[in-house]
């Protein structure tokens, strides 16, 4: 997957398909917290998001406190943006979306 920063309008592309993700002051990164229900279910999320992050080899800046956790994602070598970012956002919010089907 390519490492080239991209542009304002491929930006808004994908942020634009992904839901609740921001882009932050500056347009370098783009950052989401999740809420889980217990700190158990927040370090699963990490655990399976670290091994999605390893596959991508594109690792997130993240903060964990309880049951949130926040992401910050931005490729450094770039300076900015690139796919792999959005690739790795999607991939989180697809764990996410897993674990929630899994209860239905």
């Amino acid at each position: 997957m390519a490492r080239n920063t991209l542009d304002g309008p491929a930006i808004t592309e994908a942020l634009a398909l992904l839901e609740g993700w921001a882009l932050e002051h500056g347009a370098t990164a783009i950052v989401k917290t999740y809420k889980f229900a217990s700190f158990s279910e927040a370090f699963g999320f990490m655990t399976r998001a670290a091994l999605a992050a390893e596959t991508l080899d594109h690792h997130p800046e993240w903060f964990n406190s309880y049951n949130k956790v926040e992401v910050r994602l931005s490729t450094h070598s770039a300076r900015g943006l690139t796919q792999l970012d959005f690739a790795l956002a999607k991939a989180m919010d697809d764990i996410v979306d897993r674990r929630d089907s899994s209860r239905t």
